[in-house]
């Protein structure tokens, strides 16, 4: 084989891209139907057709991909179906910004006009997500790549809907909704984003019909007064026990209104008065329902006061609010205006501030639903990991509520319902029909909604293979297997897509869910470009120069189940460079010593020493390791035992004591060292590999192997005639010793190159295995002459001792070129040391510390001073060992 040597550092800028471009051109990816193969699928979570790749998306995504290469590497035909979503909202508000740049409204450009920028639009910008996503190294199917509003993909929607319609799940209704000002479209309840915010609460006084004081109320919303009906209170309030029955004066407009009772006011809050505003509050909807009182509104869906409110027609809420709040002072019926604190609701896509707001909505009736979803998870047919995700999800099914499906937009899948223009009848169809099928009038019009993008996206796992025809694919693909997200989308979409998987399919659409933990900053705050808190993966990776290899590792590494918040900071992924630096000196190191090698000898395992044995052993129990971890969806911990083992095992021990066998080594001996130092590196880069695809593909190449990629090479299986118990025990005792040697030598502050000699007093079989690594101990302790001897012997005079398990091990001092100047030099270190513990120990004994400092602290305190006695101890040791002889 040709010994060409690897360049002397690595550049991922320079590997990864082209990279990715050859993996793509030569079909890598690609998940066609093969039922000679089990077939593994993963939905990509859609992003937005608006969106740019964020940590988040790196952080699931990643996740994913690992899933996907893993199970491509056992054999699984892996499909992870990619695509992006059409965003109504969010997309409609991107465009409207730029046609506003050019003086133009909606309404002014028209729904047929408006409808052909956005999709110029997309065409210019929409793809810029798809190729970050590629930069990343995702290993999506691109051939199958779907965007919502696809002819294909539309079709499924409409039929989707036409179904639930006449099933009778799908109506029409006059409801409380809530309802975007700023976007001019009712959002479900699951996209409402609530802010804490400081405001005010007004206490006004209601006069009494009667001539009596009253009641006085609290209220955040004094421009809502215009519309009460009611001022309720709790039945057994003593306050207003005589009250009851009564009625008042509705300030401003004079409107005689009744005192009523209800359990559901809340005699804590404010005054324990509530206004009851129908039109403007859902609480107050319910209780005016259910005491037949009007409902009145007096904001229109821009959020501006209707025409019937008098002086404040027009005025935008907001300013309504002071200026009728100024009136009422005036009036003298403020009795105090006092600071408060609250969460109010906003619209996740643009932020303005909610409506409740009573309008004529399309509804899909969740029940049935529901109830099935939520069977299905109880039986364990849909598994959440955490386990905790799967309570939150069952509640939100349990307590399930009509789904707002209607949003008054223009792009996206308009609602397929037409009305008659003669006799009003409604017919849902996915063409117009020719005519009304109650009158018969060929006069019918189209519902202008749209459906909310969560209904479309509800769909995805069987609609992007085929449905509602039954294509080979759907019969393959589905159902899925696992499904990855975030927290934040388990009842919008996760939840949604089992109801409708099984209520379309009889099915779950997958049988796991993985819930990433959302990424933050290291001090817990949100990651966000806009706050400057954000970390840009494509930066790292291209313009710090780390690579997506580095961001991937940093991120699935820090994975777990056990935590809600993925604590993140850029350090985390320089310090994968450094990993990256040291397994791709180590692959140098192997490349470099492979001369002569033939991969398909097997090493007779008489030709294997005690360090080759221990490294097989080793690797054998990782590659279990990582399996396991990997099926357990514990993928911090697999990528934890990669990088230990390789760092500290594989490169820090097995490669030192390879380079001392290499030079004495011949024949079957060195075929048996350069057959382990292969087949470890090469199988531990196949574990590696759905985590860093880049790097690893790289040196698998480099290295002697079977096939043209390592994504299509065979996951590694745990042989079990590796493990070594004997070998491990061996290796550890050799790598104690060196340990303690290294460790003493320290102390004693010996240069690197100064040798020393070294006395073990070991029994049986410890110093047998010793014996047998003397040349380890010899190269890799520094070590000038090593000399054996029973624990009864006596120890050696002027040295420092170090007790093990099994050994004793003494390094001589006699042989120091300056004993005075070392002992000149332990003596101070023995001053400092004793003069920090004397200030500690007074710290820890002044109460005044002890009661007043954080318990941490003082926990810490005490710790350090624990360190300080065995620093102490040690160096009285070393001081009187000196002295002896």
């Amino acid at each position: 084989m040709s010994m060409k040597t690897l360049p002397t550092t690595y550049d991922p800028r320079v590997v990864e891209v082209p990279r990715y471009q050859e993996w793509m051109r030569r079909g890598y990816f690609r998940a066609p139907v093969d039922r000679s193969r089990k077939p593994f699928v993963i939905m990509l979570p859609l992003p937005n057709v608006t969106g740019e790749l964020h940590i988040g998306h790196a952080s699931t995504f990643t996740i994913q991909d690992v899933l996907i290469r893993w199970r491509r590497m056992q054999g699984r035909n892996a499909l992870w179906q990619p695509g992006t979503d059409h965003a109504g909202i969010a997309t409609q508000n991107v465009v409207e910004r730029e046609i506003a740049k050019e003086g133009l409204t909606l309404q002014q450009l028209g729904r047929e006009k408006f409808e052909q920028r956005v999709w110029q639009w997309k065409e210019q910008y929409g793809d810029i997500i798809v190729e970050q996503l590629k930069r990343m190294g995702f290993s999506c199917d691109w051939n199958r790549f779907v965007f919502t509003l696809d002819p294909p993909y539309y079709d499924a929607v409409i039929e989707a809907f036409v179904r639930l319609y006449n099933q009778g799940l799908i109506y029409r209704g006059k409801r409380m909704v809530n309802w975007c000002p700023r976007d001019g479209s009712a959002i479900s309840d699951l996209e409402v984003e609530y802010v804490e915010v400081d405001t005010q609460l007004w206490h006004v006084r209601y006069a009494g019909v009667d001539g009596g004081p009253g009641i006085t109320i609290a209220t955040q919303r004094p421009e809502t007064i215009l519309a009460d009906v009611a001022v309720a209170v709790h039945p057994e309030d003593s306050r207003y026990a005589g009250l009851v029955g009564r009625e008042v004066f509705v300030p401003i407009v004079n409107r005689r209104v009744p005192v009523i009772a209800d359990r559901r006011v809340d005699p804590e809050f404010g005054t324990g008065a509530l206004k009851i505003t129908p039109g403007h509050d859902l609480l107050d909807n319910e209780i005016g329902a259910d005491h037949n009182l009007p409902t009145l509104v007096v904001l229109d869906p821009q959020g501006r006061m209707t025409p019937d409110t008098g002086k404040y027609a027009g005025m935008d809420r907001f300013e309504a609010r002071k200026v009728l709040g100024a009136d009422l002072k005036a009036m003298g019926l403020v009795e105090k205006v006092e600071p408060y604190r609250t969460n109010i609701g906003t619209c996740d896509r643009c932020h303005a501030v909610i409506e409740p707001y009573i309008s004529d909505q399309w509804f899909c009736d969740m029940t049935q639903m529901a109830s099935r979803a939520a069977a299905a998870i109880r039986a364990g047919r849909v598994r959440f990991h955490h386990e905790r995700w799967a309570k939150v999800v069952l509640h939100f099914l349990d307590h399930i509520r009509p789904w707002t499906i209607s949003r008054q937009l223009w792009w996206g899948h308009r609602i397929p319902v037409w009305q008659c223009a003669s006799c009003a009848e409604q017919v849902a169809s996915k063409t117009r029909p020719d005519r009304c099928p109650k009158c018969g009038a060929h006069a019918l019009e189209q519902d202008p909604d749209v459906l909310d993008t969560w209904f479309s996206s509800g769909i995805w796992p069987f609609a992007t293979l085929g449905w509602p025809h039954d294509t080979p694919d759907l019969k393959y693909f589905y159902p899925g297997n696992v499904l990855v997200t975030a927290s934040e989308i388990l009842f919008l979409w996760i939840a949604r897509m089992i109801m409708l998987g099984l209520h379309f399919r009889d099915d779950a659409p997958f049988t796991d869910v993985y819930v990433a933990p959302t990424v933050m900053t290291l001090d817990g705050r949100r990651m966000s470009k806009s706050l400057g808190t954000g970390i840009d993966p494509l930066e790292m990776a291209d313009g710090l120069g780390y690579g997506a290899d580095a961001v991937r590792f940093a991120l699935v590494s820090h994975c777990s189940q056990a935590q809600q918040d993925l604590r993140f900071s850029e350090k985390m992924i320089a310090d994968v460079r450094n990993f990256t630096t040291k397994i791709w000196n180590a692959a140098r190191f192997v490349r470099m010593n492979l001369k002569g090698f033939d991969p398909h000898a097997t090493p007779a395992p008489a030709a294997l020493s005690p360090a080759d044995r221990w490294i097989r052993s080793r690797y054998a129990r990782v590659v279990e390791s990582v399996t396991t971890n990997l099926e357990g969806y514990e993928f911090d911990k697999a990528a934890r035992a990669i990088y230990d083992f390789l760092w500290s095992e594989y490169c820090d021990w097995y490669l030192e004591l390879a380079k001392i066998d290499l030079q004495q080594a011949s024949g079957s001996r060195r075929q048996a060292v350069q057959h382990t130092l292969w087949t470890v590196l090469a199988g531990t880069m196949q574990l590696l590999h759905p985590i860093m695809p880049f790097i690893t593909e790289e040196l698998w190449l480099q290295l002697p192997h079977d096939g043209d990629t390592i994504m299509l090479s065979a996951w590694p299986a745990a042989d079990r005639r590796w493990l070594d118990p004997g070998a491990e025990v061996e290796m550890e005792t050799v790598m104690a010793v060196i340990r303690a040697i290294r460790s003493m030598r320290a102390e004693l502050s010996m240069q690197p190159s100064q040798t020393v000699p070294v006395v073990i007093r070991a029994e049986g079989a410890a110093a047998e295995r010793l014996t047998r690594s003397k040349p380890y101990l010899l190269a890799l302790a520094r070590v000038s002459d090593l000399s054996f001897g029973t624990k009864s012997a006596r120890r050696p005079a002027q040295s420092v001792g170090t007790v093990l398990p099994e050994t004793e091990v003494f390094v001589q001092l006699s042989g120091l070129a300056d004993a005075d100047k070392e002992r000149d030099r332990l003596m101070k270190a023995l001053a400092e040391v004793e003069a920090d513990l004397d200030r500690l120990a007074r710290r820890l004994e002044n109460p005044e510390f002890t009661t007043r400092a954080p318990a941490e602290v003082v926990e810490k305190e005490r710790g350090r001073a624990g360190e300080l006695r065995a620093r102490q101890t040690r160096l009285q040791e070393i001081l009187s060992s000196l002295e002896s002889g």
